[in-house]
């Protein structure tokens, strides 16, 4: 699933693209990928502008003239793609937005789990999974007192909580085996459990991760590709990730891969040690 690294690459592509070009036909191929009514979706498009794509955790925020604003999550495999609008319509594709000037917005997506809305402007903060998100992992938005008082509402592992994404937004199933290995902690660690030393060191790991895969242009595993169909190079620098069995290049250590709350997890047992509070 992109991550906020990766949705973030596609929402700097998608500027360049197709700001200021101005719809005239919606047509949608799958339409579960829609919320809401279709025919609805399809006719409020119709002459509208995009003239803002701005981003909230992993949710891309369209703009549009008179008012409106089309909510999409990628979920697991939604790519956006410019064509001309005559070149031929390849598989997955499920809606394209045909734009005046003969190009096409096409978006695709191989399992089918993509989402779109059309909401006013301004009242996107009310759907069901932005309206709880947590903060933007920045240094302007991310404070550690309320990152802190977060994690200790929490007794579950500090892996899962992680991906909550009312503690913090964007984070995924990558980068948090990443940073809590940047941090030397154990996934399995109660997050309720953490010092206030690991909370910091967290926290500011968190933000320049985050920071610095953004400008790697996000991380493509398997199938991840920007708004121009390029990928990521940020898995060149992932250290435990993918690399079960392999040496930590820390300890020496052999990294393990376990399942925690349904998802791969990946670390070091040698060096993120499991610290079990005593009673």
């Amino acid at each position: 699933m992109p991550e906020l690294p990766e949705v973030e690459t596609v929402r700097q592509g998608l500027r360049e693209l197709i700001l200021n070009k101005t719809i005239d036909q919606v047509q949608v191929l799958w339409p579960k990928i829609v919320n809401g009514d279709t025919e609805q979706f399809r006719q409020t498009l119709q002459g509208l502008t995009f003239i803002e794509i701005d981003r909230r955790g992993k949710y891309l925020l369209f703009r549009l003239s008179e008012q409106m604003t089309m909510v999409s999550h990628l979920r697991m495999e939604g790519k956006y793609r410019l064509n001309k609008q005559d070149d031929p319509v390849t598989k997955h594709t499920h809606v394209i937005f045909n734009f005046t000037d003969g190009t096409a917005l096409r978006y695709l997506d191989v399992r089918k789990f993509g989402r779109m809305t059309l909401i006013k402007t301004g009242q996107e903060m009310t759907l069901p999974g932005l309206n709880k998100l947590g903060a933007e992992p920045t240094a302007q938005t991310f404070k550690i007192a309320d990152f802190t008082k977060g994690l200790k509402r929490h007794k579950k592992a500090i892996k899962p909580t992680l991906l909550d994404q009312q503690v913090v937004a964007g984070l995924g199933n990558i980068y948090a085996d990443e940073v809590l290995w940047l941090s030397g902690i154990n996934p399995l660690q109660p997050a309720n459990t953490l010092t206030d030393q690991q909370v910091k060191l967290l926290h500011d790991n968190i933000i320049a991760e985050m920071k610095q895969a953004i400008k790697a242009k996000g991380t493509t595993i398997r199938s991840y590709t920007d708004a121009y169909g390029a990928t990521g190079g940020f898995q060149l620098s992932l250290h435990v990730y993918g690399r079960e069995g392999e040496a930590c290049e820390r300890c020496g250590g052999t990294i393990e891969k376990t399942r925690l709350a349904q998802r791969g997890t990946h670390f070091c047992p040698h060096c993120q040690v499991l610290n079990v509070p005593t009673k």
